[in-house]
């Protein structure tokens, strides 16, 4: 990616209320932090990965040391943070801890990566009681084995696990233990971990069919699945969600017939949002992607440039755009991920020398 030099501080002007008051008084500021311990050799894939925030403000993520092991961390709203490693996680490079959910109570689920390669999913609290699982039929070859990507108040976990023959699919684990698969009508590939699921127990995420096409999916609290590709989405089309809100609106991104990436919203009744914002590139694999949206209607995703640089930003709902980029000379890439009811959002920025940093972006 080719490298910048923009300052990243703008003001805001979002429609809603909270943040029309926060704008009237600050700027909105980041703050990048790094896990203690997180590798920073360049160009390894180390550092700091922060993933989902809670509307308590938590931030769960994982971290790569210098030796390419992957950890766990929570980071709570004052700065603290929690490192830990899940029951049976293995200390090779590749292998260790990834979390992928949290609960505003700050019980995390995510994958284990054993000594061999496998996968086992976890639920936990950084205070360090885990518990691994493993779904019904899923493999226990490299690169098989069991993922947890999401979790609920209610303690619901969603995920994909990859059976013995190498083929992910889906499943709903209830807070009682049992594990449900699921696969919508035709996949052959379900989830690619990306599942995401809202408190009254809706999965959503993608899924392959036999032609390679990618389509959506809705799954509701009673097993019934449903389908869609975004409008505008190319024959053999690619339409990829990205999680759900409890309202049921899915942000989410599809690919045009020349590549083009383009971001959607799909609401509850099952209509359509398609936008770009500006700025966002117009060649193949260049666009917006819509990472993730709040109850109050923002949303929060990348927009990738001409020069294959992707850039952060903010949506608000009547349509206006704020953009952000992680401070510092030669960032190569900022990837916002999740944004809380308060609109804050976490993720993460990648520096000249291709070490990754978590941030933070406050209104």
């Amino acid at each position: 990616m080719r490298r910048i030099k923009l300052p990243m501080l703008v003001f805001i002007c979002f429609a809603s209320a909270g943040w029309q008051q926060a704008q009237a008084q600050t700027k909105s500021r980041v703050i990048t932090f790094d896990v203690p311990g997180a590798g920073t050799t360049p160009n390894q894939g180390q550092g700091t990965l922060p993933g989902q925030i809670t509307d308590s403000g938590l931030v769960v993520g994982s971290y790569v040391d210098a030796n390419g092991v992957n950890h766990g961390f929570v980071r709570a709203l004052d700065g603290r943070v929690t490192t830990f490693d899940a029951p049976g996680a293995g200390t090779g490079a590749g292998q260790g801890t990834i979390p992928n959910g949290i609960t505003d109570a700050g019980v995390v689920v995510g994958l284990v990566l054993d000594g061999s390669g496998v996968f086992h999913g976890f639920i936990g609290s950084t205070s360090g009681h885990f518990t691994t699982f493993d779904a019904p039929r899923a493999g226990t070859n490299f690169h098989q084995g069991t993922n947890a990507t999401s979790i609920n108040s209610a303690g619901t976990i969603s995920g994909d696990y990859v059976d013995a023959n190498g083929v992910p699919h889906g499943y709903v684990r209830s807070p009682d233990g049992t594990i449900t698969s699921f696969d919508p009508s035709g996949s052959v590939d379900t989830a690619a971990d990306t599942l995401g699921l809202n408190k009254e127990g809706a999965i959503t995420g993608p899924y392959t069919d036999a032609s390679g096409a990618q389509h959506g999916f809705v799954r509701s609290p009673n097993g019934r699945i449903s389908t869609f590709d975004a409008p505008g989405a190319a024959a053999g089309p690619v339409t990829v969600p990205s999680m759900i809100t409890d309202r049921g609106t899915i942000p989410g991104a599809y690919l045009d017939a020349n590549s083009v990436i383009h971001a959607f919203l799909r609401f509850a009744d099952g209509t359509f949002s398609t936008f770009e914002v500006p700025g966002g590139g117009t060649g193949p694999f260049q666009g917006t992607l819509a990472n993730a949206a709040n109850l109050e209607g923002l949303t929060t995703g990348i927009s990738i440039d001409a020069n294959d640089v992707s850039h952060g930003f903010v949506r608000t709902p009547d349509g206006k755009n704020f953009f952000f980029d992680a401070p510092g000379e030669g960032i190569q890439a900022t990837i916002p991920l999740s944004i809380n009811v308060w609109g804050i959002v976490t993720g993460y920025f990648v520096d000249a020398k291709g070490v990754s940093h978590g941030f933070l972006l406050l209104p």
